[in-house]
């Protein structure tokens, strides 16, 4: 649905199955959102609401509707008292703390609410679809504490604030700004929603934070598949590595396809060094030989994670679920995070694999017992002024550190399950705690790869000024990607800070900035 255009595509809510690319788009607001005009969408929307408004009426008693929440499920709430119930779930829940989502990840959240509630199952009314669905076109986004989710009930609290936001309680973002979210509201001419009985339950219960971020997650992960592959041919060539590593006949012996797509990469990139280059070594360490086989586990599951986390993204994940064509309410568990959480664990430990993977590549590269004639540290100071100069020393302490982070936070959350809520929710999925630990897992790995920008640029400058590799061994996606990253990366001559040039590398692929790699994906 969605385009890389700069005009924004549309991705339209409703009967329609969304995808991760759509999520991605909206949350960094690549796409415009909308709400389908399809007479049976809305016809089944309004169905659910009739239904439950008569159940309501003729048997009086409903989940979360007559019921208090969760273990107080045993509590009557009486008639005169059912209105102000949903407020109620939405305001106790008002306890999140620690650091809060970016614009981009409530965004993200939004939508994958708004894609949940447009199953049908949920009991909604197309009023609140179309506030979800007005926030995007006026650009207000809740302000969501990350913390306080244990992924069952599913994302109850974070999810609290964007009921609070849709009846026009606490705060939200709207154009850059924060403002109270009635002010904000105001502002749009948008009125606050008076929520119906089941409404506060059906934007709360789910797991639309979790799903929101590790979307995201998926997104950065594909690219990092592309940006260390990239990385790991520069250290070969940098290092006077083997091309023979990455013959296809070696991949077609052990044929899992991303393993061999990752090889093949390697390979094209390194297709035009000719039958003149001689590598240093009959066979290099394992850092470089075996990059396809630490790359390619990621890139071979990320066809697993987009399914799972697609199939979460399109079902209804709150409880109870209305069967319209059976006008029945059927009690459950969908909001257990389960699946999310999986992906979460699974990608983190392919993710912090890579980063250490590039560790070794930088070791390889600063340490002249390894790098094969290349200056200490890769400093490119003059000789009478070495004894000065430091070059990279300090980055690969930094990329050690990060590396070291990404590792211990590979500890999977989903076996961390806590009893809670009165022992009501006593399994938990702490798919959300595995989702941020993923985002964090990829924050450090891109780091670690911003600084291997630096590394193996400042390897092949000053192979190039050795002359023990040509500009036309490097063939012409080597070196356009050497030339686009000379625009960002200064020659290392003498000793400077270099944190300025390390964040805006991250950056750059944070924004997957480079077009790498003729298919594009990681997962093809």
């Amino acid at each position: 649905m969605t385009n890389n255009n700069k005009t924004p595509s549309t991705v339209t809510f409703g009967n329609n199955r969304l995808s991760i690319e759509d999520v991605v788009a909206l949350a960094e607001g690549r796409a415009k959102a909308a709400l389908s005009d399809d007479a049976d969408f809305r016809q089944r929307i309004a169905k659910g609401v009739d239904f439950l408004d008569r159940e309501l009426r003729d048997h009086g008693h409903i989940y979360g509707v007559t019921t208090g929440y969760g273990d107080s499920v045993l509590r009557r709430v009486p008639p005169h008292l059912v209105d102000e119930l949903p407020l109620h779930l939405s305001r106790f829940h008002g306890c999140g703390l620690g650091a809060e989502l970016s614009v981009p990840a409530s965004r993200a959240v939004l939508a994958v609410r708004l894609a949940s509630l447009c199953s049908g199952y949920s009991g909604v009314s197309i009023e609140l679809l179309e506030l979800l669905n007005a926030f995007f076109a006026h650009d207000i986004t809740p302000i969501i504490p990350e913390e306080g989710s244990v992924g069952a009930s599913g994302d109850l609290t974070p999810l609290s604030y964007i009921a609070a936001a849709l009846v026009g309680e606490r705060e939200v973002m709207m154009g850059g700004e924060r403002l109270p979210a009635d002010a904000a509201l105001q502002k749009a001419g948008l009125q606050p929603l008076t929520l119906r009985p089941k409404e506060a339950l059906a934007i709360m219960n789910g797991t639309s934070v979790m799903t929101a971020l590790m979307c995201q997650a998926f997104m950065r992960a594909q690219y990092l598949c592309q940006i260390s592959t990239r990385i790991t041919a520069l250290a070969t060539i940098a290092l006077h590595g083997n091309p023979a590593h990455f013959d296809a006949r070696l991949f077609a012996a052990k044929p899992h396809p991303g393993q061999a797509r990752i090889a093949a990469n390697i390979a094209s990139d390194l297709a035009m060094l000719g039958d003149g280059y001689q590598p240093a070594r009959l066979q290099d360490r394992y850092s470089i030989r075996c990059a396809p086989h630490v790359i390619g586990v990621l890139a071979d599951m990320m066809p697993t994670f987009r399914t799972t986390l697609e199939t979460e993204l399109n079902s209804a994940n709150d409880n109870p679920l209305i069967d319209i064509e059976d006008e029945t309410i059927l009690h459950g568990g969908h909001f257990y995070g389960g699946h999310v959480a999986f992906v979460a664990d699974g990608m983190k430990t392919l993710i912090a694999n890579i980063a250490d993977l590039m560790d070794r590549q930088m070791a390889l590269l600063v340490d002249t017992k390894f790098n094969h004639g290349l200056p200490s540290n890769l400093s490119g100071s003059s000789t009478d002024r070495a004894s000065i100069n430091h070059g990279l020393k300090a980055v690969q302490i930094g990329v050690s550190a990060w590396t070291a982070e990404a590792l211990k936070n590979t500890m999977p959350a989903s076996v961390f399950s806590r009893s809670t809520e009165c022992h009501n929710q006593d399994k938990v999925s702490m798919g959300t705690i595995a989702a941020r630990d993923c985002l964090r897992v990829l924050q450090l790995t891109e780091q670690v790869a911003a600084a291997l920008l630096i590394t193996v640029r400042q390897a092949m400058v000053l192979r190039l000024e050795q002359g023990s590799i040509t500009r036309d061994q490097l063939g012409d996606d080597i070196a356009a990607f050497l030339d686009d990253l000379g625009r960002d990366i200064a020659f290392i001559d003498e000793d400077r800070p270099l944190e300025g040039t390390l964040r805006h590398l991250v950056a750059r692929i944070g924004a997957r900035h480079w077009p790498l790699y003729s298919e594009g994906s990681a997962e093809k």
